[in-house]
């Protein structure tokens, strides 16, 4: 990161002053925390703003507490303990981490170096990137979505090692520098900065870690992420057998989690790849058909009509007139 921003962030303030001063617990106040420990969004966020930045406060114990809008922070250098559901979760220097409204969080109190920022961010904020990935079928759309209605969901945070990821570094810079600056009228320009970001989130899941009481949504990730490397000839006993499940309990944990059935999530992909296709190709249906795994060529007109409410070549027909 660069070192203006690093110099920006890393000075003392107001609070951790009165920290070092000797205060021993957080100002509630500043928080609005109530009786229940809800951090309240209204503590940061001006009238009409829908996503703002704060340094996090190094040198005290913040203790347990949830928030009525989305947290994300990412980990400018050194690191923090957070403790969310009862798991212990190390943020390193590059990382990324996403809260729902639903996690409880309590932070270890970090040292001078240990520079963090928080992000708060609004529900409707998440339309934008929602738009951006509605394609997409995984853990990741699932907690957006989640957050959209206020958090009540299975995924409570995200915890993104991506240190090495140049591209999703840049985007939390250009974010930081802009929220920062206060730069005026560019909720669009954030909201985009955003929905790219997770956009190149979606391509680095190996690298993302969620809390250790959703085991299941865990391995269906594994499944959705191997459904988008092996599309075309994917078969579902490969993972029961790598990871030693019964294959009608896998199946049904598939179903539960996922509201989907295998076959299902496979087919979605191979229909959402052959629309892409025959948007951005000049490539004969035939050959995308066969590109995306059916040489069924009979049913894979029946399915495609099904989902888009016509025929391949009518869909790319429409696609072309309406580009012109």
């Amino acid at each position: 990161m660069r070192k203006e921003i690093i110099d920006e962030l890393i000075k003392i303030t107001p609070e951790e002053q009165e920290i070092l001063n000797g205060r021993t617990d957080v100002d509630t106040a500043l928080y609005n925390l109530s009786a229940s420990m809800i951090v309240d969004a209204k503590a940061f966020l001006e009238q009409g703003r829908l996503i703002e930045l704060r340094p996090h406060t190094r040198f005290i114990h913040f203790p347990k507490h949830t928030h009525n809008y989305v947290e994300a922070v990412y980990m400018c250098s050194g690191q923090t303990t957070h403790i969310i559901n009862g798991n212990t979760v190390l943020l390193k220097e590059g990382e990324l981490l996403f809260l729902s409204q639903n996690a409880t969080q309590e932070i270890l109190p970090a040292s001078y170096s240990d520079i963090a920022v928080n992000f708060f961010i609004l529900p409707e904020f998440l339309d934008r990137t929602l738009d951006m990935i509605r394609a997409e079928n995984n853990l990741i759309r699932t907690f957006l979505t989640d957050c959209l209605k206020s958090g009540n969901g299975q995924v409570s945070y995200l915890h993104f090692k991506v240190a090495d990821v140049l591209p999703i570094q840049n985007l939390v810079e250009n974010l930081i520098w802009m929220l920062l600056h206060r730069q005026p009228n560019k909720r669009s320009l954030n909201q985009t900065t955003v929905g790219l970001l997770f956009l190149h989130l979606l391509n680095f899941t190996d690298k993302m870690e969620i809390g250790k009481d959703h085991l299941d949504q865990e391995l269906t990730f594994t499944v959705l992420g191997y459904i988008e490397e092996h599309y075309r000839d994917g078969e579902l006993s490969v993972i029961a057998q790598k990871y030693h499940y019964d294959l009608y309990q896998l199946s049904r944990m598939i179903k539960n989690t996922t509201g989907r059935t295998w076959t299902e999530l496979l087919q979605e992909k191979r229909l959402n790849q052959a629309a892409y296709l025959l948007r951005t190709t000049a490539l004969s249906i035939t050959d995308i058909g066969l590109d995306v795994g059916y040489s069924n060529f009979s049913y894979f007109y029946k399915i495609f009509r099904q989902k888009y409410g016509c025929s391949p070549r009518e869909y790319r027909k429409k696609v072309l007139s309406a580009s012109n």
